[in-house]
């Protein structure tokens, strides 16, 4: 946690996970960020994983340091209400991040018409305002069928939400910048940050979109193999698995040095006519006359022998270990500073990260945990909005609002 984005208040009326990233990301900077939900919870309330008890340790590692306000968004007074939350007044307010539909009761024009410079990011599926999810959209642009053994027909859907994640981040900068555009007298705007768009976009960013326009065809499927590079897993002499990276001349001539293969890598050389110390790519490409002489220098040394001399010798390696594993890694989770043991809504106490970037010339803020659902219903009301306690009484009792359970 830092302050830097400290007085910018932020709405946020979002579900799974682009939409709460984003707001996330600005609370760990500083910002107010207050996110309302329907009364029991939206559609990522329940979401896995849970807790023993049932509780969604998803949904409370997404909002921590968020404040919470339920709302009957499906009465015309709990609409009216979300409208003039998302449309908050005050010089660091009327920002909004939402995945609400572009049509609709949360539609910029009918939150612009409550405030003009309102600014307001939505998340999206694709740009046409069809449904899409991470794994739909990343279905639709190949890499399933890029991903897996050689040979294997069979699609390969990868565990992270990738392009969630890019379109999280993408949409904490899209809001700042508008924020410093309507700052300097520019108004306010709606930025639509569909699924579809930051997929297509990365993929034609990293190359993948030209290669295939080159080749007519996508990328095939390499296993583990790093595409246009020297990186692979590799076995030691006690079966520990290893990944091994050389792209850069430095990367390449320690890997060889402390596998004491530089002489045999020599021969190959000079009997194809290429020096692999100069072009990853030729390390790519002849690739399978490479990898036997990786696979016995590993096989002829333990990892206890192996990894020190990697370290020793500045290669580019690392061990594939389980999460459990990596609970316990100091570099990772262990006495990192990004983490505090923390109590969280569901009862459990475990570590969780402030803002991922560290500033050496700020002071690390306390991390605070996501709320209970409507914790901070009549304090929002009261101070966001203006309202009394008699006004907010009766939404209490109408059934528009609703505080968190006992």
């Amino acid at each position: 946690m830092y302050d830097l984005l400290k007085g910018l208040r932020v709405v946020e009326g979002a579900a799974f996970v682009a939409g709460p990233t984003c707001g996330l990301y600005l609370a760990q900077m500083g910002a107010e960020v207050i996110r309302f939900d329907n009364i029991g919870g939206g559609p990522d309330f329940n979401r896995w994983p849970l807790s023993h008890e049932g509780k969604s340790l998803y949904w409370e590692g997404l909002n921590k340091s968020k404040k919470s306000v339920a709302i009957d968004l499906t009465s015309p007074a709990g609409r009216e209400l979300a409208q003039r939350l998302a449309a908050s007044p005050g010089e660091d307010g009327g920002l909004f991040v939402t995945n609400f539909p572009v049509d609709g009761f949360l539609s910029y024009d009918k939150l612009s018409a409550l405030r003009s410079d309102l600014i307001c990011v939505r998340v999206m599926g694709w740009a046409d305002g069809s449904q899409g999810m991470d794994y739909t959209i990343n279905s639709a642009i190949g890499l399933p069928l890029m991903t897996g053994p050689v040979g294997d027909e069979r699609p390969v859907n990868h565990v992270l939400a990738a392009w969630d994640l890019l379109t999280g981040a993408y949409c904490s900068f899209a809001l700042v910048s508008a924020l410093l555009a309507r700052l300097r007298g520019r108004g306010g705007r709606e930025i639509r940050a569909p699924l579809s768009d930051i997929g297509a976009a990365t993929m034609a960013n990293l190359g993948f979109v030209a290669e295939t326009l080159q080749t007519g065809h996508q990328r095939p499927r390499m296993g583990n193999d790093i595409f246009g590079a020297f990186g692979r897993d590799f076995t030691t002499k006690d079966g520990v698995k290893l990944m091994l990276l050389a792209i850069t001349p430095k990367q390449w001539s320690k890997a060889l040095e402390a596998l004491s293969i530089a002489p045999a890598v020599a021969a190959l050389e000079a009997e194809l006519g290429v020096s692999f110390a100069t072009d990853e790519g030729l390390r790519f490409t002849h690739r399978a006359r490479l990898y036997p002489l990786f696979e016995q220098a590993f096989a002829a040394r333990t990892a206890a022998e192996l990894t020190p001399a990697f370290d020793a010798g500045g290669v580019t390696w690392g061990a594939y270990q389980t999460l459990e594993a990596a609970l316990q890694d100091t570099r990772l989770f262990k006495d990192n500073p990004l983490f505090e043991d923390i109590r969280h809504p569901s009862g459990l106490t475990y570590p969780a990260p402030g803002a991922m970037g560290t500033i050496p010339q700020d002071q690390r803020l306390s991390v605070q945990p996501a709320p209970k659902l409507g914790q901070h219903t009549d304090e929002v009301l009261a101070e966001v909005l203006g309202m009394s306690s008699g006004e907010i009484g009766k939404l209490h009792d109408a059934g528009v609002v609703a505080g968190p359970k006992a």
